[in-house]
């Protein structure tokens, strides 16, 4: 395994569709450019309010996905005039991350925004600042206990499995492939995140009468996706789909199908880059498809902290307060609406 900041194993394995959530206070209808996709604003909830000081923590922001996180979370906060974004340089030293939480702690930030490199070791600096009374938002790797956070917000691993699979099974049927060889190029195969990734793919595929072929585990890595894909490839002369599980490692995997001069397969990818985006909308390849875990989850988590600091609620929602758990949905991006998703695209 090269380093520990390329690892996205952490990432949270409860299963979070924002946009509607939000649509109510702040909607997704100005959206800018990737990778810094923003909720725009509308409604009451959009008007400036009390001022809010967002803490913000995260690892190094040396990873597609985890840098468009950091950009996204300054992006969003940006938006708002009522907001004061005090970030902590991202570092994956655990150790480190701890103090930079607790020297926000200290400066009494008003809500506290944290992406921790590792939920577990971070858990207890999340309850030193909710017993200070400092509303924290875990975002996407979990805290070991609610104890640690007012809200939890991030993807759904397992859903990002079903509906691959469902897309894959769909598009199977339609050209009438009764006996396909599916091919699946996983992330590390001992974090819960992956197995539920995999599991959801698994449980697809069985009710659609498939079944997963060959499948390679590599790391969430450009390297290790085009190692690990020409392997798979040179064990299966045939394959009629492919779903690869992370687009960051995606780059490699496609490396290895171009180098191996296959296209006889549909492909889908994972996470959501805009580079997966490009491929998808030019449609001259074998990526037809990849299934969100959006960072644009960090635009949103900004957004619910400033609403948290002004004590309101979301829009279009009975309860007066803002929800203990959000989960993202992991929509399929297709060519037929590509156009729509390319605003939370990340580059890889």
């Amino acid at each position: 395994m090269p380093s520990l900041d390329r690892r996205r194993f952490l990432w949270g394995t409860t299963a979070v569709g924002t946009a509607a959530l939000l649509a109510g206070c702040t909607s997704n209808e100005s959206a800018n450019s990737a990778p810094n996709a923003v909720a725009g604003g509308s409604g009451q909830n959009s008007q400036p309010g009390k001022q809010v000081t967002i803490g913000f923590s995260a690892p190094a922001a040396d990873h597609g996905w985890m840098a468009a996180m950091t950009k996204n979370a300054k992006a969003q906060a940006d938006e708002f005039s009522d907001v004061t974004f005090k970030a902590t340089e991202g570092t994956n030293d655990v150790n480190q991350q701890i103090a930079q939480v607790e020297t926000l702690i200290n400066d009494k930030v008003d809500v506290l925004v944290v992406l921790p490199f590792d939920g577990k070791a971070l858990t207890e600096v999340g309850r030193q600042a909710m017993d200070a009374g400092i509303p924290v938002i875990n975002l996407d790797r979990v805290f070991d206990t609610p104890l640690a956070y007012r809200l939890w917000i991030g993807g759904d691993n397992y859903r990002m499995g079903v509906n691959a699979g469902e897309y894959i099974a769909a598009q199977l049927k339609a050209k009438n492939v009764s006996n396909p060889i599916i091919g699946e190029v996983a992330g590390i195969d001992s974090l819960p995140l992956t197995q539920e990734r995999s599991q959801g793919f698994k449980d697809a595929l069985g009710k659609a009468g498939f079944s997963v072929g060959p499948r390679v585990s590599a790391q969430f890595t450009s390297e290790s996706g085009e190692q690990q894909t020409a392997n798979l490839l040179q064990s299966a002369p045939k394959l009629d789909a492919l779903w690869n599980h992370d687009d960051d490692q995606g780059i490699g995997v496609m490396a290895a199908i171009d180098s191996a001069g296959r296209k006889e397969f549909v492909m889908v990818g994972g996470a959501g880059s805009r580079n997966m985006m490009d491929l998808i909308k030019a449609d001259s390849g074998v990526v037809k498809a990849t299934v969100l875990y959006s960072p644009s989850m960090a635009s949103s988590a900004i957004a619910l902290a400033r609403l948290l600091g002004q004590a309101k609620g979301i829009g279009d929602m009975a309860e007066h307060d803002i929800p203990a758990s959000i989960t993202t949905y992991s929509a399929v991006v297709t060519k037929e609406n590509v156009d729509q998703y390319l605003d939370v695209g990340f580059d890889s």
